[in-house]
């Protein structure tokens, strides 16, 4: 989620300029924040005990709830919820997607992780969108064949629970499979992630019959009811979550990337793909080692690349260690803004799939390099893009540098993050997706479910013609990413995590709900609600229409020479950063859920035994 050539990179051009107020860490009032208001009954806060659950859902948060009750851990909910999310929320999940799961193991007191990412198939190329020379245009290639990775949802769903759950993999799919056959009542959210898709789904057939009504998006208060999606489901559970990368429905997937079935009315020029069958049956998640900084007393874990969440939250981390952020509000978010900025600079310039490039990880997390880069920041905004540091040790000391960086304009809300914790201490942080809203636009047909996108997170040709690239594709190669889990510990126990869907903003969202928690003492739902603010290496930060709201918003534009875009788009979801969920690990065995209030219409936070 982090190419620039999106349709919604338009929000940081012609952005207006504005100041950042020192109150970032108060919340608005209800309403603040533009958006499709969903009309079903949601809870952004529950306290309790006996686990918890935190989704943008409330069928897929009760899902996840049932199974806890029923004896299932933290890992068991986390499947029913994502399973179950594929049918309430199919243009962001499903079986179709990837992402990555970071779990709390607490009879073995550590944190472990899934990465189940796509996969570029075994005949790309680093000229997967190249044409005559030149890049496709990306609306182009995110329609073709050629954008569809190999999906690991899947497969991370079966590792997960052999390995970590209590229950059986058929077990955590039946929530769901109820689901699909019921249906669920379309409201005004899920009208808007129609609107936002719309001519996608309107070009391929099997799409068009499953989430439209004569080429319009459903009715609000009709149900969508998914029997093929119910189908695929107990085929899953009847022969096991590889049933997926082999016999029919591999051959399902592998034929609608290579021969996509496009509406004859459609004016897109849809390109076949290059998956193969072997691409399906070779895959395998990997279970890396999370990513980890101390900051403020805590343990901060993450994903390692080829996400680039856990690295460049980590680094900024490590930045902001070095200042006292409990003191000038104002300069405590200048800081903020400038460590994204270095931070994003390394991203850039070093993450990739460690399997195909060199990625210095120990040296972007070390906190001796960390202090390279903090004392590069001034009391005045530096001029982005800034150029990378040199993480590989011996740092020396202060650097300087003419070469330039790169950014990363980006802002997709077409993700989920779910967050689950059970009475056993065991705690999930899990980002997923299909990349852009409705991914392709391709439904397997007979099978209910979207493909993937993600293959378009890959730069389409080289970002600079000085510097290497490690992010163009390649056959079997991973995307970067910015999904970031987050696990956090105090004294060794699980303290709070926390996770959230938008792209390069991800990033910027979890490290700014972690500011606002630990270093500004925001309760989480405090801390998630807040106004949002960000920097991808660009002259001018993002932010919301709240944020800049603030009545303190001149001080960071005239003392510190920030300068800002306000976020804005097509529909109301354009105009928002983020969508997170996070729980709260309280004493006596109690549980804290929070999702956001107002933000893609609201989240769902429960808990098993309410207060």
């Amino acid at each position: 989620m982090s190419h620039a050539r999106r349709r919604r990179t338009a929000l940081l051009a012609g952005g207006v300029s504005v100041a950042l107020g020192a109150a970032l860490a108060v919340a608005p009032p209800a309403g603040a924040h533009p958006t499709a208001t969903r009309h079903r009954d949601h809870h952004a806060v529950a306290t309790g005990r006996g686990g918890a659950v935190s989704s943008v859902d409330l069928d897929a948060s009760r899902a996840g709830v049932r199974v806890l009750r029923r004896g299932g851990n933290a890992i068991d909910a986390a499947v029913a919820v994502a399973s179950t999310l594929g049918v309430t929320e199919p243009f962001v999940a499903g079986p179709g997607g990837g992402g990555f799961l970071v779990v709390y193991l607490a009879k073995q007191h550590r944190v472990v992780t899934i990465d189940g990412r796509e996969t570029c198939p075994s005949l790309c190329t680093k000229n997967l969108f190249m044409e005559n020379g030149q890049p496709l245009p990306f609306e182009e290639a995110r329609h073709s064949g050629l954008a569809v990775g190999v999906p690991g949802m899947v497969d991370t769903w079966g590792r997960a629970v052999h390995r970590y759950g209590r229950h059986s993999f058929a077990a955590d799919l039946q929530p769901a499979i109820r689901q699909a056959r019921r249906g669920f009542r379309i409201d005004r959210t899920f009208r808007e992630e129609t609107k936002e898709s719309l001519p996608d789904l309107r070009a391929f057939t099997a799409s068009r019959h499953l989430f439209l009504r004569h080429g319009k998006p459903l009715p609000l208060g009709s149900r969508l009811r998914n029997p093929d999606l119910a189908r695929t489901y107990r085929l899953l559970a009847t022969h096991g979550p590889r049933a997926l990368y082999s016999g029919r429905l591999a051959g399902a997937i592998v034929h609608t990337v290579r021969h996509p079935r496009v509406w004859n009315g459609s004016p897109l020029d849809v390109r076949p793909g290059i998956m193969r069958r072997r691409d399906l049956t070779s895959y395998h998640v990997d279970q890396p080692a999370p990513t980890h900084v101390r900051y403020r007393g805590r343990d901060v874990y993450g994903m390692p690349p080829p996400s680039s969440g856990g690295s460049t939250t980590g680094e900024a981390l490590n930045i902001l260690s070095g200042y006292d952020m409990s003191g000038d509000r104002a300069l405590a978010l200048h800081h903020y803004l400038e460590s994204l900025r270095y931070s994003f600079a390394d991203r850039n310039r070093y993450v990739g799939d460690p399997k195909y490039v060199d990625v210095p990880l120990h040296g972007l997390l070390d906190p001796a390099y960390a202090a390279t880069r903090r004392c590069l920041i001034t009391d005045h905004a530096a001029a982005s893009p800034v150029a990378p540091g040199n993480p590989y040790p011996p740092y020396g000391a202060c650097p300087t540098s003419t070469a330039h960086g790169t950014t990363t304009p980006d802002h997709e809300q077409s993700t989920n993050n779910i967050v689950t914790a059970d009475r056993w201490g065991n705690v999930v942080a899990y980002t997923n997706t299909i990349e852009h809203f409705a991914g392709t636009g391709m439904t397997v047909p007979g099978y209910g479910f979207l493909l993937n996108n993600e293959m378009t997170d890959f730069d389409f040709a080289p970002s600079s013609p000085d510097v290497p690239d490690v992010n163009l594709p390649a056959g079997g190669k991973i995307p970067r990413s910015s999904m970031n889990p987050t696990i956090v510990l105090r004294h060794g126990r699980p303290d709070f995590a926390v996770g959230s869907p938008g792209g390069a903003t991800i990033i910027t969202t979890v490290l700014q709900i972690l500011i606002n928690h630990i270093d500004f003492g925001m309760p989480l739902e405090k801390a998630i609600a807040a106004p949002r603010v960000g920097n991808f290496n660009t002259p001018t930060s993002f932010a919301e229409q709240a944020f800049v709201d603030l009545s303190v918003a001149q001080t960071l534009e005239s003392r510190y020479g920030q300068q800002f875009s306000v976020v804005s788009g097509i529909t109301p979801l354009d105009s928002e950063i983020g969508a997170a969920t996070g729980i709260r690990l309280l004493p006596h065995h109690r549980f804290r859920a929070a999702a956001e209030p107002v933000r893609r219409g609201g989240g769902s936070a429960l808990v098993v035994h309410p207060r």
